[in-house]
């Protein structure tokens, strides 16, 4: 009986370590690899900085548009210049102008 007794008293001196142990090691896991662990907040700075990135990209692409946007303003309107952008756009000339063309192979420069 001695020896059932020794068993059962280093069970239960026992139990108390390995909860904790547990306890420690479910916060230790979580902590890195959980919702707001060191894995997730990692990637939360990765998509931070591609967000950053493309809002960067779309505040340039908007500095190019307002520019564009204020030389159409009725004040500052570049004549020759928005005559060129339409027939470029429209792919039309002037009746006027030489246009000359390349062949598929050949090539300006």
């Amino acid at each position: 009986m001695s020896v059932g007794r020794a068993i059962k008293r280093r069970l239960k001196a026992a139990v108390a370590p390995a909860i904790f142990l547990a306890l420690v090691g479910y916060f230790l896991w979580n902590a890195n690899q959980g919702d707001r662990g060191l894995d997730a907040a990692a990637q939360r700075q990765a998509d931070l900085a591609a967000a950053q990135a493309g809002l960067d990209r779309a505040h340039a692409e908007m500095q190019i548009w307002e520019r564009r946007v204020a030389s159409l303003r009725s004040s500052r309107v570049d004549v020759d210049a928005l005559d060129e952008r339409a027939r470029a756009i429209l792919n039309l000339s002037d009746p006027a102008e030489i246009v000359v063309s390349y062949g598929k192979g050949d090539r300006l420069f």
